[in-house]
């Protein structure tokens, strides 16, 4: 059996306190990466474009993603939202 590459993810979220200190250029960098292997069918970005200190010292996993503010980077707005524009009646 051959391997079936998997489509990947394009959505790109991080803290609201890292994006929000990040550079346009910064932003722009990560964006590219995920959008990159998305079309490549990968899950992951490259680690060229790990993003430093999005997580507090001494914070667990779990802290980490229950206790942030999580934004899509690309759009600013929360990251579990729709991505679809909605209709206006």
């Amino acid at each position: 059996m051959a391997k079936v590459k998997g489509g990947g993810t394009k959505k790109v979220c991080l803290p609201a306190a890292k994006v929000r200190s990040m550079s346009k250029e910064e932003r722009e960098k990560v964006v590219r990466a995920k959008r990159s292997a998305a079309s490549k069918g990968k899950y992951k970005r490259s680690s060229k474009s790990n993003v430093k200190g999005a997580r507090k010292k001494g914070a667990t996993l779990r802290d980490w993603f229950e206790k942030e503010n999580w934004i899509n980077v690309a759009t600013g707005r929360p990251c579990g939202e729709s991505t679809k524009k909605k209709k206006k009646k």
